[in-house]
């Protein structure tokens, strides 16, 4: 598949004028103090909303505007050469998939608390769309052991789509990942794990600290599930992507659901469970109802 028919043929030539953009590098990021306002000035001055992370350890951003802005902001974050091979994931929309725009400053671009943790100085081994595709296919890797998915993601996130038959340890923070795979390190013997998340930065982590661990054969999905929808589509894959803005999930095509968030406990509402009474617009979802 071709990158998801460019994007569907930047879907149907206009019909979604804006782009959806998530990037991320882990790179040493000294200066963020001083890098903060000029990323908000440009992003305010293009119009762009969405959330930008500047850390220590690098850059985590999920942006949404026009596409000539969106250009235009890349050619500026990559005219630093911290950022000069900046890759991002892209998906369309009718409207801004985020409703302000935020740039903030923290300890971590994703927290997992594990310090000895540094992507920068040498990533696990990866593997792209195309080749997780054909292990899914034959069932095995290129070297004949069985593949196993494991999900980094929320309990929620898992619940509005995942790969088939993936490990999928239901937990409620990326900090309890390190603890619980630790403790499943036998299940894995003989076989090789591919690490999986929304976009790439949960697996590149979650992979070097079960390397760190002594797990022999892992990788990290490159760019994540956004990045395999964008390549291959939804092959393997049962459901939709959450993700963190008001369209709430993508399927495969990397076009907005029906799915969404109750505007209350910010539970995951699936177009089945909002025919359920318990769901009120505004008021309450079958998750929260009679709770308040």
């Amino acid at each position: 598949m071709q990158a998801n028919t460019a994007l569907q043929a930047e879907a149907h030539a206009g019909a979604a004028p804006h782009v959806n953009i998530a990037a991320y590098k882990f790179v040493t990021f000294d200066d963020t103090e001083a890098m903060r306002p000029q990323y908000q000035d440009i992003c305010t001055r293009l119009g762009l909303k969405g959330t930008i992370l500047l850390t220590p350890e690098g850059i985590n951003m999920f942006l949404s505007g026009p596409r000539d802005h969106i250009n235009e902001f890349l050619t500026w974050v990559r005219g630093d050469a911290r950022f000069a091979d900046l890759e991002v994931k892209e998906s369309l929309s009718a409207e801004q998939s985020h409703k302000r725009m935020l740039v903030k400053i923290k300890k971590e671009i994703i927290t997992m608390r594990m310090p000895l943790i540094k992507p920068e100085e040498g990533r696990a081994p990866f593997v792209e769309a195309h080749t997780l595709k054909r292990w899914l296919d034959n069932g095995v890797d290129d070297h004949g052991k069985p593949v196993v998915m494991v999900d980094t993601r929320n309990d929620f996130e898992v619940d509005v789509g995942t790969f088939d038959n993936t490990v999928d340890y239901r937990i409620k923070k990326f900090t309890e990942f390190p603890e619980v795979i630790a403790a499943h390190k036998d299940d894995f013997e003989g076989k090789t794990v591919v690490t999986f998340c929304t976009g790439g930065i949960r697996c590149e982590k979650a992979a070097i600290h079960m390397q760190n661990i002594g797990y022999d054969n892992v990788y990290q999905l490159e760019g994540g599930i956004l990045k395999y929808f964008e390549e291959v589509g939804g092959a393997h894959y049962t459901g939709d992507c959450f993700v963190f803005d008001y369209r709430t999930a993508l399927n495969p095509k990397l076009e907005p659901t029906e799915t969404v968030q109750c505007f209350v406990c910010r539970a995951v509402v699936t177009p089945r469970q909002q025919l359920a009474p318990e769901y009120v617009y505004e008021k309450s979802c079958p998750a929260c109802f009679g709770k308040h």
